[in-house]
């Protein structure tokens, strides 16, 4: 017989978390797709590099949108119906996406695969702040990362591939399918608390009700977490990094590499793929350093100012040889890994049971940096064109790309100078 006091096994709680993140995984995927889509999207909408921008980026406008709400739906509503009820409706988008005859649907499908699927990573936390203990936050956000990068990798060469024997459409409507059955699994396996599988809560229960009233708190609460110092810093601070990561590897690095590296759409996939490996494996390292040093802020301050050094050499010193270029780009992958410590950081610095909401808050943040940089990089793009066509797709010379890209530089800088304003949290939770 279990008792009530008996704290849920770690396997159990893999399980749990794991459920959920195979639903991130997918996010991931659907952030990325994209990259390796531009040339049969431009194509078969007969659009720009800006317009290509907005449909990517449509994604994000959904789903920045949706964070807050999804942090105050995951302390009211609790991870397992969010999860499942997002997936449901992600599989809905990517079929309007797939079946789209024109531009405007294949936006709105974006748009409603972005609005579900960004309970993902909120539910996510919620999960791991529930089912394992706290000293294990900071790395199991992290291995949240490394699931999501293995959605983007597929996104990338193996997506690549496949789209070499079938059309982007019906992939997508596959994507569907598999999202549909996450969705499934959730609902029958996943459980909000311990306390639901008849072992002791590691934290005390704090979910409300669903109803009226909670939805109405919303502006509420949000206030009482921008009323802490480091959310307000901690909601720009990961946007760059993000950003500068998912404009380059999310879309716009596979038609960089392909046109001044001389590379074919599958090679340049394959090396941004190679820059989200690396992320993925910088994710869990930098949680796990901050966790063992006990301190947030050092360790973010160092990643952060070698991504802006290193995405400078790959933006700004053209024909870099193929080995340097490889070692830049994971390199760079690598000290984007530091952003992880933003949850970690921002949980401790309000009481526990804010959690859910500023999860949501910081990860609005965070996704405004691709949705901001993805169409504005396209448009300066544009801007600068100098007629340039080839298979029916524009191509952009090296000085509109470094122009585009320059605004990744600057927010990365931003960045750097938010994060000595933070507060440490020395990795204790505030009370």
């Amino acid at each position: 017989m279990i008792m009530p006091q008996q704290k849920p096994p770690l396997r159990l709680s893999w399980i749990m978390w794991g459920l959920g993140a195979l639903f991130y995984l997918m996010s991931f995927f659907q952030r990325v797709a994209p990259a390796v889509m531009t040339d049969e999207l431009m194509r078969d909408f007969g659009i720009s590099a800006t317009v290509l921008g907005h449909l990517s980026a449509f994604y994000f406008y959904s789903y920045v949108v949706m964070q807050i709400p999804t942090g105050i739906l995951a302390d009211t509503w609790g991870p397992r119906r969010l999860l499942t009820a997002g997936a449901t409706v992600a599989g809905l988008g990517t079929i309007l996406f797939a079946a789209a005859p024109g531009i405007f649907w294949a936006a709105a499908g974006r748009l409603l695969i972005g609005a579900s699927v960004a309970v993902a990573f909120v539910g996510l936390l919620k999960l791991a702040a529930s089912w394992f203990p706290s000293r294990y936050f900071a790395a199991v956000t992290g291995m949240a990362l490394f699931f999501g990068i293995i959605g983007a990798v597929s996104a990338g060469p193996p997506l690549r591939l496949l789209m070499n024997l079938y059309s982007w459409r019906s992939l997508m409507l596959a994507v569907a399918a598999v999202t549909m059955g996450i969705g499934i699994l959730i609902w029958i396996f996943v459980r909000d608390e311990p306390g639901d599988k008849g072992y002791a809560n590691l934290i005390a229960s704090e979910n409300e009700p669903p109803g009226e009233g909670a939805l109405k708190n919303i502006a509420g609460k949000v206030a009482e977490v921008f009323a802490y110092r480091n959310t307000g810093l901690l909601f720009f601070i990961p946007a760059g990094i993000v950003g500068a990561t998912l404009s380059f590897a999310g879309l716009w690095g596979v038609p960089f590499l392909s046109t001044h590296y001389g590379m074919s759409t599958s090679e340049a996939s394959v090396l941004t793929s190679a820059l989200l490996v690396a992320w993925a494996v910088g994710g869990p390292v930098f949680g796990w350093l901050s966790d063992l040093s006990g301190r947030r802020k050092p360790l973010y301050i160092l990643g952060c100012a070698l991504c802006l050094v290193s995405w400078t050499i790959l933006f700004f010193v053209p024909g870099l040889p193929f080995y340097v270029l490889v070692s830049a780009l994971l390199f760079t992958g690598f000290c984007s890994g530091c952003v992880v410590v933003s949850y970690a950081f921002v949980k401790e610095s309000l009481p526990l049971r804010l959690a859910g909401t500023v999860s949501g808050v910081i990860n609005m943040g965070v996704m405004a940096g691709p949705m901001i940089l993805q169409p504005a990089v396209g448009w300066v793009l544009d801007r600068n064109w100098d007629g340039g066509v080839l298979g029916g797709v524009r191509i952009y010379g090296l000085a509109s790309y470094q122009k585009g890209f320059s605004l990744i530089l600057v927010w990365v800088a931003l960045s750097f100078v938010l994060l000595c304003f933070t507060r440490e949290t020395w990795c204790r939770q505030h009370t």
